[in-house]
């Protein structure tokens, strides 16, 4: 009966089919140029296989299928409209289950299976990272939806998350920095896209999802007003939660890189001052909108209250206790050493 989450299913039903078809034309080339689909025989060809064009057309074609999972250029079209029609829980699968394992898979394909062209390769990634943080960011201002308005937040910080990436590539024989705040930007996100859309779920009972339906939320349900806010803050990397050290960590690998690369930090940046006025754009809507609608107090269930304290309490304890998830990321990155 759900009209609007049947075309979001249909729609990523066959622009998923597109990606995975992608990926397994990407790994047939791959294999067929290098004989093996084992990683650790590919990190010892790949550096021959660099200027094979059908190897490389085999490794865009499968990087090109992770990028439709990661939600980043030119593979995120897909991502407002099905984070609007799906149901708030799948969405919230997607931005969070769906981004943290392609990113993972994604740093496992480039630096175990073929870093000899991931080096060769960093103005790509570069390029991507820089259009997908200002494609985000930019085509999220005008929303008034808020889980399209969370669709292009998600295509952004997989942007983000791209930086990364790219400082690992600079730096093949030191990746840490670059990989451990990939790693550590992931946790932070999974607590506060959590806790976004579990307030999503509990006061947008209808279909409409438009940020109108906030107003009024801080006298309705002061608990669900504050977890959005501080969701909203950490997305917009505000210390002192764990949205803030996660950029911090990212551009801090960056300009680690030299120079050359303080153009990517000014692009993310710019990235970051756009992103204020859409996230707090949400918190006007809870605390300083026109008079709402509907003025009844929101019941808010133990489990869920449990989920928000949560949510709350790791975006706090990240942002001011980074230290115990940076040392386990960097003790996971320290595989990928060349």
């Amino acid at each position: 009966q759900r009209l609007a989450s049947l075309e979001a299913g249909v729609k990523y039903l066959i622009l998923g089919a597109v990606a995975s078809a992608f990926m397994v034309y990407g790994i047939a080339l791959v294999y067929g140029t290098s004989g093996t689909m084992q990683f650790s025989e590919l990190a010892g060809k790949s550096a021959e296989l660099r200027t094979h064009p059908l190897f490389l057309l085999g490794l865009l074609l499968l990087l090109m299928g992770l990028g439709f999972k990661i939600a980043a250029f030119p593979m995120q079209l897909w991502t407002p409209d099905v984070y609007q029609g799906a149901p708030t829980p799948t969405t919230a699968f997607l931005a969070v289950g769906s981004k943290a394992a392609g990113f993972v898979l994604l740093l496992r394909v480039l630096f175990s299976a073929v870093p000899g062209v991931t080096s060769h390769g960093v103005k790509l990634l570069m390029l991507v990272a820089a259009v997908t943080i200002l494609y985000g960011n930019l085509c999220a201002i005008p929303q008034r939806n808020l889980k399209r308005l969370m669709g292009y937040s998600s295509i952004a910080h997989a942007g983000y998350l791209l930086l990364g990436i790219v400082a690992m590539a600079a730096d093949l024989k030191n990746p840490t920095p670059g990989g451990s705040a990939v790693l550590y930007y992931l946790g932070g996100y999974l607590f506060t896209v959590l806790a976004a859309f579990a307030v999503l779920t509990l006061v947008m009972r209808a279909d409409a999802d438009d940020i109108r339906g906030l107003a009024g939320l801080s006298a309705r349900s002061p608990l669900l007003a504050t977890t959005l806010t501080l969701a909203m803050v950490s997305l917009a990397g505000i210390p002192p939660l764990a949205g803030f050290f996660g950029k911090f960590l990212l551009l801090k690998a960056l300009v680690e890189q030299g120079p050359a690369y303080y153009w990517l930090v000014a692009v993310a940046l710019a990235g970051v001052v756009i992103s204020l006025y859409y996230y707090f754009g949400v918190i006007r809507a809870i605390y300083w909108s026109g008079p709402p609608s509907d003025v009844s107090p929101i019941a808010v269930s133990w489990p869920s209250r449990m989920l928000l304290y949560g949510c709350m309490a790791g975006m706090l304890l990240l942002g001011i206790f980074p230290g115990i998830l940076v040392n386990a990321a960097a003790q996971a990155v320290s595989a990928f050493r060349q």
